[in-house]
């Protein structure tokens, strides 16, 4: 597989990113932990059947315990954080802030073997932090509410988790793709129990809740793990951060576009900075 194909397949992640906000607002009022079970459930059966059907069963075995670890960390962790962020904030405000990871990729991969940083990223890192604290304050207007600084923290801290977690599976780059279903179910089987012994349970809600939760599974909790691990694993990690520029973007038009949040001048300007500030620490990237 070449190299600009493999970060071709790890875009397709950030496509299906673009859905997770909107999915789990409507998989509301099931809990995160909750939320978490189920959807890792979905994904990391779909995966280990696919890994039986092309018989990477046997690759499995060969995998460290470590790197299983490590996998499982980085989807629960993130997945907890992010669940529980939107339902602690407002969606789009709180989906802005986690969607920092692209810009927190880009200055994480500088820090690589063979890398540097450059003063176009940390630039860039201050115009994307810039939005991030438009989102907090409320642009000084009478959107802001001290009620949803814990959902901000928590975004902040999910886009913290999984920009840390792309750029260290470049260092476990040899562990097979397959290696996410175990990741997908080893998250699942931790989030059961958590679930049932720290929350109420509160299971989706008709077939539009079941029909988000189930799209959860399958495409932004599911299908995004597989082809992402194959772009940063294979494929320009730093083009492939730079580009998911577009998450923040496409999340937020598509919260606007379905109704669930309004469009305000605050929105516009803080996706504006933090999809800027990303291209600005892209530009550094490639700069000779």
């Amino acid at each position: 597989m070449t190299r600009i194909r493999a970060t071709a397949i790890g875009f397709v992640a950030v496509l299906l990113w673009a859905l997770l906000a909107l999915l789990t607002v409507g998989s509301s009022p099931t809990p995160p932990l909750l939320l978490n079970a189920i959807c890792f459930t979905i994904g990391g059966t779909l995966g280990l059947i696919w890994t039986a059907a092309t018989g990477g069963l046997g690759q499995l075995r060969g995998v460290r315990w470590q790197v299983y670890a490590f996998g499982t960390i980085g989807l629960f962790g993130y997945h907890a954080l992010y669940f529980s962020a939107l339902r602690l904030a407002p969606a789009a405000e709180a989906g802005l802030i986690a969607y920092l990871w692209p810009l927190l990729i880009v200055l994480f991969s500088g820090l690589l073997p063979g890398e540097q940083l450059r003063r176009g990223h940390f630039l860039g890192a201050l115009v994307a932090f810039a939005g991030a604290a438009l989102i907090i304050t409320g642009g000084g207007g009478p959107g802001f509410s001290t009620a949803y600084l814990p959902g901000y923290g928590l975004a902040l801290l999910c886009a913290l988790t999984w920009s840390g977690y792309s750029v260290l599976s470049r260092r476990i780059g040899d562990a097979p793709t397959s290696s996410v279903a175990v990741f997908c179910l080893a998250t699942a089987a931790a989030s059961w129990p958590l679930h049932f012994a720290l929350e109420t349970t509160a299971w989706p809600q008709g077939a539009l809740g079941w029909a988000a939760t189930i799209g959860l599974g399958l495409g932004p909790v599911g299908l995004a793990f597989y082809v992402w691990d194959i772009g940063v694993k294979r494929g320009d990690i730093q083009l492939l951060g730079t580009s998911s520029y577009a998450a923040p973007l496409l999340s937020t038009l598509v919260l606007v576009l379905t109704g669930i949040a309004a469009p305000s001048w605050t929105l516009g300007l803080a996706a504006i900075l933090i999809t800027g500030g990303a291209l600005l620490a892209a530009r550094a990237s490639f700069a000779n």
